[in-house]
């Protein structure tokens, strides 16, 4: 099955180097839908009867969404690459994620979307990990 994601990839006109595409589609696929259930998340916390106890993990879905959609944009873009920026938003996204899953799992036993963002945030931090080592 072909994903917009790899299709924008494979129409890019000039070389995209070494790069592994398929941990750069994977990355970029998983901080979209990262980014989507953290918004999800921090929105469904604020219809919870105890709001007032889901401050920090509104917060950190907060967070955690504005840094997966930073890092897919990042990711997306080719013309004048930069290693060091893509190093550095791929470390700051794997440790946003992780800071989310660990905060989502507190709640996950009560809520199941808590449950559903951790599990995304596990996801997207192993596909950061996997493309930033892929890097060298």
């Amino acid at each position: 099955m072909s994903s917009t994601v790899k299709d924008m990839l494979a129409t890019y006109p000039a070389d995209l180097g070494d790069i592994d595409q398929a941990k750069l589609t994977r990355c970029i696929e998983e901080c979209i839908a990262c980014a989507q259930a953290c918004t999800a998340c921090a929105d469904a916390c604020l219809a919870e009867g105890m709001v007032g106890d889901l401050a920090k993990c509104i917060r950190t879905d907060m967070d955690c969404a504005d840094i997966c959609t930073a890092t897919a944009a990042v990711l997306s873009r080719h013309t004048g690459y930069d290693a060091n920026i893509t190093a550095a938003i791929l470390t700051a996204c794997s440790a946003a994620c992780e800071a989310c899953a660990d905060e989502c799992s507190r709640h996950a036993d009560m809520h199941e979307h808590c449950r559903i963002c951790a599990q995304a945030c596990r996801s997207c931090r192993q596909a950061c990990d996997d493309l930033l080592g892929a890097l060298g």
